[in-house]
């Protein structure tokens, strides 16, 4: 606790100085704010003025893929104001910008990410107030994800839902032509993918052709089956007390990578194919992954002649895809004009800004079906299957934890250690167990000091 209050009291200064130096994005009494209450009503439009609001996300998300999905669009609706982003990289690491008093005034990155690192670093601030001074109405959000928000924070609201984003399953078609298979279709079950894939899955002319794949992490993270990572009244893991995970990691880690070939090859170079193989290697016929990686992969998914699904269901929970996956901005503690990055925030919540997102292939947060049935008009890729996206329903978000961060990394790298056959299913639930208890006691003891 000390420890946190002194990072604290860091932000709070290196705040005060940099807005000492510089009237740039002073905003008039902008930091006049007070964590969770509301502000008086500016005289007079603030966006008039001249702010400069940084972003910032460990994501790694490239520039380009900033400028894209929100810079050019942010520095036309705000011609005063001057739009910066920090890339994750070498020296721009989180620690790092902390350690140098880098200022940046909105942290964005995804649910549970958002929440393990802005409360580790202490950089949270509670937007209340601004959201109910600025008239920005949450009955417009996807419920569950503003209940998440609350969730982890005990009402609080520090973030912002800007998109969105679930689980599809692409294919390549390339692939399926080569080996004369039809086409997967919206509304397929778990049983069915794994049929194809084991159809499509073979060793040939020296290449390993994998009929499906995905990214462990997402899967965990974004699970279909409701289940909470660890109990919230013990704090204890349920990986291996929950039945439903053992059917989990058979349904969607084990069967689909069974082939002999594929099992082979996973037990050698210990890995799960990724992204990579399928959008660049190309020897990956399915992958399930998150409904954006086209804004991300542009360049790579022009080269791939590809389309996308439905997620693969389980047959006891028809029509019920992942959980949403949402990304969180929040304004930090040391944002130098909170008012005027409320209004860059309030702008990006709009109707206007979330068809533009819609349209560029983005999943939105709002629950407007006008806006939902925009998707990806004016994407490179306007011509793909976008109904996959909104087909399912999402899943539920199950109760989260403050360590939701450090468990599903446990879990998913688990999981993998049993579908590539490193491990047998029942030891690596127990394995992860025993980890996951340890993550849970460091993460303790780091709130005690």
């Amino acid at each position: 606790m000390k420890k946190r209050m002194q990072k604290v009291l860091i932000f709070t200064m290196t705040a005060a100085l940099l807005g000492a130096c510089s009237g740039a994005g002073s905003g008039g009494d902008g930091n006049k704010a007070k964590e969770g209450q509301g502000t008086e009503k500016p005289v007079k439009d603030i966006t008039n003025e001249p702010a400069e609001i940084v972003f910032y996300s460990n994501n790694g998300d490239p520039t380009e893929s900033f400028d894209y999905r929100f810079g050019d669009s942010l520095r036309k609706k705000f011609p005063n104001y001057t739009i910066k982003y920090i890339m994750r990289g070498q020296g721009t690491n989180l620690p790092e910008l902390l350690a140098a008093g880098t200022r940046f005034d909105i942290f964005f990155t995804t649910i549970g990410n958002f929440e393990n690192f802005a409360f580790d670093s202490a950089i949270e601030y509670d937007m209340t107030g601004l959201i109910a001074s600025s008239k920005v109405d949450l009955n417009r959000f996807e419920p569950t994800i503003i209940d998440a928000i609350k969730q982890t924070s005990g009402g609080k609201m520090y973030a912002l839902p800007v998109f969105n984003t679930n689980l599809v399953l692409y294919y390549n078609k390339t692939l399926f032509d080569k080996f004369g298979i039809a086409y997967p279709k919206n509304g397929m079950t778990w049983e069915q993918v794994t049929e194809l894939s084991k159809r499509l899955s073979r060793s040939e002319g020296g290449t390993q052709y994998y009929g499906f794949t995905q990214s462990p992490l997402h899967s965990v993270r974004m699970r279909q089956l409701p289940i909470p990572l660890a109990d919230l009244k013990t704090d204890t893991p349920t990986i291996n007390t929950d039945d439903r995970w053992k059917t989990y990691f058979q349904t969607v880690f084990i069967n689909p990578t069974s082939e002999p070939t594929v099992q082979d090859t996973l037990l050698k170079e210990n890995k799960v194919p990724s992204a990579a193989e399928f959008a660049k290697t190309k020897n990956v016929a399915m992958f399930n992954y998150i409904s954006s990686l086209m804004t991300v992969w542009e360049k790579e998914f022009k080269e791939l002649d590809w389309d996308m699904v439905s997620m693969p269901t389980f047959k006891e929970l028809p029509g019920v895809g992942s959980q949403s996956y949402p990304a969180y901005f929040g304004i930090t503690k040391m944002a130098q004009n909170k008012e005027a990055a409320m209004e860059v925030l309030k702008y990006m919540t709009s109707d206007e800004f979330q068809t533009e997102l819609a349209r560029k292939g983005i999943m939105p947060v709002l629950k407007n079906e006008t806006i939902q049935k925009e998707m990806g008009k004016e994407s490179p890729f306007k011509d793909k299957n976008w109904s996959a996206v909104f087909y399912n329903k999402f899943a539920p978000i199950p109760p989260l934890v403050p360590y939701e961060a450090q468990l599903a990394g446990v879990y998913q790298s688990y999981g993998t250690k049993a579908q590539i056959g490193t491990l047998d299913l029942n030891t690596a639930m127990r394995q992860a167990e025993e980890d996951a208890k340890k993550q849970i006691a460091e993460f303790k003891q780091k709130q005690v000091k």
